[in-house]
């Protein structure tokens, strides 16, 4: 199962963050700073597979991966394979690229609602879904599409000459 997915950048800021096992807030914070402080010591020559048993307890593990100024972070357990974690995580970029066309930073923290709708087209309470980047921008366009054409039924002038009557 996948315990949580963080997005983080260079200076262990925050950008995204969910977990799939309940921790109050002021855990995932502790948390998410230590997991920085395992990133950031840790040189660049090295396997981005972290075990992480002493935060997440037994059998924990992290892939990670960097994409310029950003930290991409997938935490599970054994019953998860790696490569399987590192490609879902591939999945992942490449469907945010295909959303906001090269993805950066900035994207992440503007539009956190499609990012979190992108996520949960792949991953739903800790379980893969979808692992096809294709099918999930069609889905999220889908979603999108729904929520635009709500909004306009929403945005509907008032009559003034019901009042009257």
């Amino acid at each position: 199962m996948i315990k949580g997915v963080i997005l983080m950048n260079d200076k262990g800021k925050p950008r995204l963050a969910k977990f799939y096992d309940y921790h109050p807030a002021e855990k995932q914070q502790e948390l998410i700073r230590r997991l920085y402080g395992v990133l950031s010591s840790r040189a660049e020559n090295v396997s981005n597979f972290v075990k992480v048993d002493s935060l997440f307890g037994p059998d924990a593990r992290l892939v990670y991966k960097t994409y310029a100024t950003l930290h991409i972070l997938f935490i599970f357990d054994s019953s998860e394979n790696e490569l399987a974690m590192l490609d879902l995580m591939q999945v992942f970029v490449e469907t945010m690229d295909k959303c906001f066309s090269n993805v950066r930073e900035l994207d992440i923290v503007f539009n956190f609602n499609k990012v979190h709708t992108i996520l949960d087209e792949i991953i739903l309470g800790g379980q893969v879904l979808e692992t096809s980047s294709s099918e999930v921008v069609k889905a999220v366009e889908e979603i999108y599409k729904m929520e635009r054409a709500a909004n306009s039924i929403m945005a509907v002038p008032s009559i003034t000459s019901w009042q009257g009557r």
